[in-house]
């Protein structure tokens, strides 16, 4: 222990981990008052933690000599109080870093004050708010271990803050002795008050006007009170959102199906939401909680207008169209950050016109169908690309409707890009004969037209929370039974018929597209070399083995319209091999080509007086 140099009684020399050896001579002051080292320091060894400064910086009469004097002020006045002393051997000034008000750039004074605090520890406050956490589902995943670690390592939350305006901590605090006080029957004069006058009544009325008439203090019973200064923390205010928008409204339930913010308000909006409800509620504010990245440029560098490397969401809508600006969001894992550039949005725009032309070509071969009146049976359709059709349909409207469940947006897109992609390269593709030359009411046409009914009417309304001025446009013409929704918000999301899937089929066709694949590359190589026009100038022979070899033969019928071709001819072994076992060779188709459908057959009229008996059949 050492004497004091100004002030009676001794003071105590302690061990200190932030006192370092590079940094001055060991031996420091320490004011438990006035910095966090020493006040955790002061706490650890039960010192007084004074700080006998005012709130205007001023000394108080805890200090003798110096009462009033400012802080800043007062090195001259101490120094020589201790030459007065003897106690001083030398005054020398040196310049070193001192932390300054980020506004204002003055110096910065620490002290301690009295602050509110809400405990983590009394009443179990974070042991429940670790278990409510659990009952949270948190996309990502990731997010509850953040909000975890968070939760386990804070301190006591201090929500006290002194600035001259905000929502007030209604205490009051009795002059005579000092206590606070509150009380039920304040708290429901202040709501009427507040509710009548606005919170702003708390600053502009006097303490006297606030109080019940003829409130006394509890402990010494005197009658004079003062109000606390000091407002709630603002995330606080943000933390109680739950209680004024669910619960005040009769209309929602009294708990939030969801919160999406970033991912910094695991530390923010989702901590001071979930401590606030798990303290008054006794559970977790919210069902779900998703968190979500920020936007970067296409090179993944923060946007900045002084880089000049922002985009505006106003340039695209007018540029584009809303839709396209709404693609790229679903488009984007928002779990992670989100890129855009001109070139993303170049691509979107490629995906979308895919979407756009595949509906617009389907409501062009729709003009003559009407579900009440033309739709076929699901259990009636028999054609096996027709039920192939409305298996993948089936597990696109499986893949979609899961997607969305999980928030998983970005899937959303890819799946519907894919399904309408392999719709148009594949489905569509074959179908256009039998749209385009069939007899209006075959029953083939029917089937066809059925298929492609169903899947536009459910891929829009996938789609319409996505591209919902493009799924609008598209309902408004999409023939449906009466009574038709008026819009496509009004409908129902689709669900997956039980009598669309066909596993069986589904591993088929599997195979028949890999050979078409085969087929649609001889074709090109054809096309290049001249050998043949269209693909209806086409004959093919098909070289099969084994497995591949049976599977044709199962469905040899349906191989010229598979590959989209006039002949296709069968045969086993030839240049086929277990290597590659099928092998396919184009030629051209020497019959004559039917005016109508393009068509070579031979039973068309070689000076094109006639047609071939399919479109013979569609005319009569």
């Amino acid at each position: 222990k050492t004497r004091h140099p100004l002030f009676p009684g001794k003071s105590v020399l302690l061990p200190a981990r932030h006192v370092t050896l590079d940094q001055g001579t060991g031996l420091v002051h320490t004011a438990p008052g006035h910095g966090r080292e020493d006040y955790e320091l002061g706490l650890a060894n039960n010192l007084e933690i004074f700080s006998p400064l005012d709130d205007e910086a001023r000394f108080t009469d805890a200090v003798p000599g110096l009462a009033g004097t400012k802080v800043l002020e007062a090195n001259g006045t101490v120094i020589e109080l201790l030459k007065e002393k003897g106690a001083i051997l030398g005054v020398e000034k040196l310049s070193h870093q001192y932390p300054h008000c980020w506004r204002c750039k003055k110096p910065v004074v620490f002290r301690a004050t009295p602050q509110w605090f809400i405990s983590m520890e009394e009443g179990d406050l974070r042991k429940k708010s670790l278990e409510a956490i659990d009952s949270v589902k948190w996309i990502p995943a990731r997010g509850r271990e953040r909000i975890r670690g968070m939760v386990e390592n804070r301190p006591d939350w201090c929500v006290s803050r002194q600035r001259t305006w905000g929502v007030p901590i209604t205490i009051f605090f009795c002059e005579t002795c000092g206590e606070w006080f509150y009380s039920r029957e304040l708290r429901d004069r202040l709501f009427e008050l507040f509710r009548e006058k606005g919170a702003d009544v708390w600053f502009e009325a006097d303490a006297k006007d606030l109080l019940p008439p003829g409130q006394t203090c509890p402990r010494c019973g005197g009658d004079r009170f003062k109000k606390e200064t000091d407002i709630l923390d603002v995330w606080f205010d943000s933390g109680a959102s739950f209680a004024a928008v669910t619960e005040d409204r009769d209309y929602l339930p009294d708990l939030a199906d969801m919160y999406l913010e970033g991912s910094d308000q695991h530390r923010g909006w989702f901590h001071s939401s979930l401590l606030l409800s798990v303290a008054n509620r006794g559970r977790a504010p919210y069902r779900e909680v998703v968190t979500h990245g920020y936007v970067v440029d296409g090179n993944g560098k923060k946007m900045s207008k002084s880089l000049g490397n922002t985009i505006e969401p106003g340039e695209i809508i007018k540029k584009h169209g809303a839709d396209i600006l709404r693609l790229w969001v679903a488009s984007e894992n928002y779990r992670d950050d989100v890129r855009v550039s001109g070139t993303i949005m170049d691509m979107l725009v490629k995906a979308y016109f895919n979407f756009r032309n595949t509906a617009r070509f389907i409501l062009g071969n729709l003009g003559d169908f009407d579900p009440d009146r033309d739709r076929v049976p699901v259990g009636d359709i028999a054609d096996p690309f027709d039920l192939h059709a409305l298996d993948a349909l089936a597990a696109t409207v499986k893949a979609v409707k899961a997607s969305y469940d999980e928030y998983a947006f970005h899937d959303v897109y890819h799946g519907m890009n894919n399904h309408f992609g392999n719709l148009s390269s594949f489905y569509l593709d074959i179908l256009k004969d039998r749209l385009y030359t069939f007899k209006a009411s075959d029953p083939a046409r029917r089937s066809s037209q059925t298929v492609i009914w169903t899947i536009l009417s459910a891929a829009t309304r996938l789609m319409a929370p996505i591209l919902s001025f493009t799924a609008e446009e598209i309902w408004s013409h999409l023939p449906e039974t009466s009574p038709k929704p008026e819009s496509v918000f009004l409908a129902p999301f689709p669900e997956a018929d039980p009598l669309w899937e066909n596993p069986k089929l589904r591993g088929e066709m599997e195979s028949l597209t890999a050979i078409r694949s085969l087929a649609n590359k001889a074709l090109e190589e054809a096309r290049r070399a001249k050998t043949i026009g269209s693909s209806l100038d086409a004959k093919l022979l098909v070289e099969a083995r084994g497995d591949a070899l049976e599977l044709l033969r199962k469905r040899e019928k349906l191989l010229p319209e598979l590959f989209i071709v006039s002949k296709v001819e069968l045969a086993e072994g030839g240049k086929a091999s277990p290597e590659e076992p099928v092998v396919i060779t184009v030629g051209e188709c020497e019959d004559p080509k039917c005016p109508r459908c393009w068509n070579r057959r031979p039973e068309v009229p070689r000076d094109g007086s006639g047609v071939c008996d399919k479109c013979r059949k569609a005319l009569s």
